[in-house]
């Protein structure tokens, strides 16, 4: 049964909400910011019903409940270890007596997670979030975690997805969807409040866009729904946003098979991390339709994954990288002055998809027929579905590695030579 554990009565109180005229008589055409709406009716029914979603009401909750023990004091409990990371710097676990979990991110948020059974410490420090296994109906918006829960067998703790059947290049995930076991709650922008509600969600996995919508963020806390933000995306490193592997293990309660997987990954690269550089120059790019160029920044997790590979990423040296952004546009000017004599060319295929020819990148700009790649053959795109396979990072590195140091590389993963 899919429920998180003070969610459990929501479906039912949902149900009631929506049959009373102040809900709008069940029609379920109410909207958050106008008046009377079923998700504001929804708020007043969880916060009456199963208490606030912070700390302090958790633990007053599990207090005063009948729960397999009484609630310990959070200043009583001492840590015991804290979980290894080697490359991730976007978020820390802590553990405590009893196999509480205390969980930081780098955003300032912090969580305690309960193990399943045990009983909601009392006097936590102000604005942590209770999260309480099993987290077995997760809403999932930040669509790079999705790879990771699909390499952990457990695809069926997301029960709501912020991408519909068609967004998925993931296959596990898109036959989920098409078969009714993940049912789509809109996007980060625009969620299904009451059909988050109704589902008993126990977590909504944000992406960092959140930020820009942060009154989503605040509807679905007043729910009741713990809200947290991945952002493994602001890790420079793509061992580090592969790491956050370890974070879904921890939520999970399959650390160990996390921890087995990340190794297994990093082991698979030790032959190419331990190689010396080729010295080829590398650009990664893509072209919009006003003509100017999109590259990758030299701190980006991109730029570190061709020089992992071997590379020597030719925008180190960009004017204007001090915001925060992963990415630049500039002139194709400048991008001929930089990537003229680059060794190879990667097309990004994210944004306007696939290049199969060199023809259909001429398309874009005929100033590319003068580039040294184009003129002897070297030019790649990637797949449409890297962006979603997080672990698939480090097939991404062993493939620019192959098309580094091999004529004619075969069995490549994410990347396709033009012709």
């Amino acid at each position: 049964m899919r429920r998180g554990r003070a969610c459990r009565l929501l479906p039912l109180l949902l149900c009631l909400c929506l049959s009373l005229p102040a809900c709008g008589g069940g029609t379920g055409e109410g909207t958050v910011a106008g008046g009377g709406s079923a998700a504001e009716t929804a708020e007043a029914s969880v916060a009456e019903a199963a208490g606030s979603s912070t700390a302090e009401a958790d633990a007053g909750e599990a207090a005063g409940s009948s729960g397999p023990e009484e609630a310990p004091q959070w200043g009583d409990l001492s840590p015991t270890h804290s979980l290894e990371l080697l490359y991730a710097d976007q978020f820390s676990v802590d553990y405590y007596d009893g196999g509480y979990a205390w969980i930081s991110i780098a955003d300032g948020n912090t969580y305690l997670l309960v193990p399943e059974g045990a009983a909601v410490p009392a006097g936590l420090p102000e604005g942590a979030t209770v999260l309480q296994q099993p987290l077995d109906s997760i809403y999932l918006v930040a669509t790079s975690a999705m790879d990771l829960f699909c390499r952990l067998d457990a695809l069926d703790s997301i029960r709501l997805s912020g991408t519909d059947a068609s967004g998925w290049y993931i296959d596990e995930a898109r036959e989920a969807m098409e078969a009714g076991d993940i049912l789509y709650a809109g996007s980060y922008s625009a969620p299904d409040y009451e059909q988050i509600y109704a589902q008993g969600c126990d977590l909504a996995l944000e992406s960092t866009m959140i930020y820009h919508n942060p009154e989503v963020k605040e509807q679905l806390e007043s729910l009741g729904v713990p809200v947290l933000v991945e952002r493994s995306s602001y890790e420079s490193n793509p061992l580090g946003r592969m790491e956050w592997l370890k974070l879904y293990g921890v939520l999970l309660d399959k650390e160990e098979e996390a921890e087995a997987l990340y190794q297994e990954t990093l082991d698979s690269l030790a032959g190419v991390l331990d190689q010396p550089g080729t010295g080829k120059a590398v650009a990664f790019f893509y072209i919009h339709s006003t003509g100017a160029v999109n590259v990758r920044k030299s701190g980006d997790y991109v730029a570190k994954m061709i020089e992992m590979a071997g590379g020597e990423y030719v925008f180190s040296d960009l004017a204007g990288e001090d915001n925060a952004l992963s990415t630049m546009n500039i002139q194709m000017e400048t991008f001929y002055a930089g990537a003229k004599d680059a060794d190879v060319l990667i097309y990004n295929s994210t944004i306007d998809g696939e290049l199969h020819t060199i023809e259909e990148l001429l398309s874009k700009s005929e100033l590319l027929a003068d580039f040294k790649a184009v003129q002897n053959g070297n030019v790649w795109c990637t797949e449409q579905n890297l962006f979603q396979t997080t672990l698939g990072l480090g097939d991404m590195i062993r493939d620019i590695h192959a098309v580094l140091t091999q004529e004619d590389p075969q069995d490549l993963t994410y990347l396709h030579r033009l012709e």
